[in-house]
């Protein structure tokens, strides 16, 4: 998806809401709570699927229009979300995967933050995650490297 299809997709978006008249009730605050509810109903099609089964869920004809009608609600809200308050969604997500690539270089070379092992990243000071705290050199688990920092 390029940056107009973005856009194009973020107008078509405002029109339907204006369309409606629902403008005054895409707020970030609903916007957001929206955006849980609707992820939230994506991860309750997986909820009690195996590993295996999660994998080859776009094998089922079902599940997979269940899963890309969710998929299709997240990303509808979280496009309106950044529209209403102004942030560029692909900017934001290609600073943060920069953000990132320095933050938990490929194990055994040299990045922004020097040497790292594939068990401990570095730079996440502070966060807790399901182990308990960090600890001084930041989280147990790289899927970790999505917090806010």
């Amino acid at each position: 998806m390029t940056e107009t299809d973005v856009a194009e997709l973020q107008r078509r978006l405002a029109a339907f809401a204006a369309a409606r008249d629902w403008e005054q009730y895409h707020t970030p605050k609903n916007l957001a709570a929206a955006l849980s509810v609707e992820a939230s109903e994506l991860l309750e099609i997986f909820q009690w699927l195996t590993p295996e089964q999660s994998a080859g869920i776009m094998g089922d004809p079902e599940a997979a229009h269940r899963v890309t009608d969710e998929v299709a609600d997240v990303l509808a809200y979280l496009l309106q979300f950044c529209e209403v308050l102004g942030i560029d969604v692909t900017a934001a997500l290609a600073a943060k995967i920069e953000r990132n690539e320095n933050r938990f270089p490929v194990p055994g070379r040299t990045g922004a933050t020097g040497p790292t092992s594939p068990t401990r990243p570095t730079g996440l000071t502070g966060h807790t995650g399901p182990g308990g705290p960090a600890g001084p050199t930041g989280p147990t688990d790289p899927r970790d490297c999505h917090s806010s920092e």
